[in-house]
This record gives structure tokens, C-alpha cells and sequence, in this order.
């Protein structure tokens, strides 16, 4: 589970939980909202809005939190944001893409930019590292779901394409087209999911480390910390002792 899974651990270490949380639970409400406003309030003809609640849910968000933001998109007075995708490299050659839900598409461009600039990064087109990435389905189970011969039959016979298992859980892969069938015929074998979402899967992995990981790390908190960043996903890779060192600093 290198890559993002890297990243989230360190910040959960690092970072304070309560924080962490309120700001989770703020990004986790935009996507409810602009899924209800684009697809409809109800979840059972709606797939995107689905997902965005079952996601919602698994990171503890209350009920109150996501009928909230059901009902701002339905009431009309949701904010009109617009789906961003900024791609780039950070240090070492890392190949970066950045998922924005955003008000301001001047703002958030400025902003992501600068963060790309003062952490040894450069801002590309549209295209220009994306072609290093797979767009996938992924829905992760603990560990507590099964032994990884057990998840493995109950992907395979789901439809899954994919499955890597460690001590912090399995990550089932689909197709981009199969995730919601996939997701329903796990549910019905393992029991729900932690979460259930698409993907920017890499291709292969760069390694990197020392005080380039350290800035690349910096980088993706950075972004991450952004309000109207949803996701970041990078193509990188640290070995055990440096992600250890890095979430002790």
C-alpha cells in the first residue's frame, strides 16, 4: 500500500486528530452536496451521491452532517463549485495530480500553483503526468474482513480485478466501470467497506528519499490542507526507514 496510504499515515501522526477531522468531515460534505446537486438527493438513483455518503459514514461523519448537506443541494442554495484536476511533478520527479472542488477556479489555481513552486515542484498541463496513472475503482477493507485468501476468492468472484493485502487491511481494484457492482457484491460477502471510491492508481513507483521525501511530503500536506483539494495522489515511493523518520519529525 505505497503512495497515498504512506502520506495519510504520517499526517494522521503528525497532524492533531481533531483538526484532521473537521476538515475531513468539510470536504466529505462538499462532495455530498455537489453529487446531490448534480445527480439528484436520493442515494438509491444516484451513485456518485451514494459513495460520497457510504465514504462519509466509514470516517465517522455524523448523520446530521450528511443530511445537512443532502438538504443544501436540494433546497438551491449550494455554492456552484467546478471538478479541477491540476497535474504536476514534485521532488524527485514524482509525478502529482491534485482533484479540486472549487468556487474560485482562479483562487484555487494560484494557490496550488505557489504550493508546487515553493516546495521544488513544478505545475504541468492537463495530460501531463495523468498518463502515468490508471483511473480505478478501490475499495478498501480492515484486516479484520478476512484472511487474504478468503477477500481474494470474495474479490474474485465479485468481478475485482486486484487485490493487495497487508496488516493494515486489504485494497480490492476494479475497473472504473464495475466499482459500484463490485462494491455491492463485497458488501453482501465481507460486510461494508472502510471506503469505497475512484482512483488515481500509478503505474509504477518512483522512489525517493531524505530531504527530497521530506519536501515531497511537505508538498502533499500542503495540498491536502487546501480547502478545495479533495484527493492527491502521487506516483512516489519511501522505503520503512525514511517514512519512519518522517513520522517522528
Amino acid at each position: 500500500m505505497a503512495g497515498h496510504s504512506q502520506f495519510k499515515n504520517i499526517m494522521h501522526r503528525k497532524g492533531k486528530q481533531d483538526a484532521i477531522k473537521s476538515k475531513l468531515f468539510s470536504k466529505l460534505a462538499r462532495e455530498i452536496t455537489v453529487a446531490a446537486k448534480e445527480g439528484g438527493p436520493s442515494a438509491d438513483g444516484n451513485p456518485r451521491l451514494r459513495l460520497a455518503i457510504q465514504n462519509a459514514r466509514s470516517e465517522g461523519m455524523p448523520k446530521d452532517n450528511i443530511e445537512r448537506a443532502i438538504n443544501k443541494a436540494a433546497g438551491g442554495d449550494a455554492e456552484d463549485y467546478s471538478e479541477i484536476r491540476y497535474e504536476g511533478y514534485g521532488p524527485g520527479g514524482v509525478a502529482v495530480i491534485v482533484e479540486a472542488l472549487t468556487d474560485n477556479r482562479n483562487r484555487t489555481a494560484g494557490a496550488v500553483r505557489s504550493y508546487f513552486t515553493k516546495n521544488g515542484g513544478a505545475l504541468g498541463e492537463t495530460g501531463s503526468v495523468s498518463f502515468m496513472f490508471d483511473r480505478v475503482g478501490e475499495i478498501v477493507y480492515p484486516a479484520s474482513a478476512g484472511d487474504p485468501e478468503a477477500v481474494l476468492e470474495a474479490a474474485v468472484e465479485a468481478g475485482a480485478e486486484d487485490v493487495a493485502s497487508d496488516e493494515n487491511g486489504h485494497v480490492v481494484t476494479t475497473a472504473f466501470e464495475d466499482l459500484g457492482t463490485v462494491a455491492k457484491a463485497l458488501e453482501e460477502a465481507l460486510g461494508p467497506a472502510d471506503s469505497v471510491r475512484t482512483v488515481w492508481k500509478p503505474q509504477t513507483l518512483t522512489p525517493v528519499d531524505g530531504e527530497k521525501a521530506a519536501t515531497l511530503m511537505k508538498l502533499l500536506a500542503t495540498l491536502d490542507d487546501d480547502d478545495d483539494v479533495q484527493n492527491v495522489y502521487a506516483n512516489y515511493d519511501i522505503d520503512a526507514e525514511t517514512l519512519e523518520q518522517l513520522s517522528a519529525a
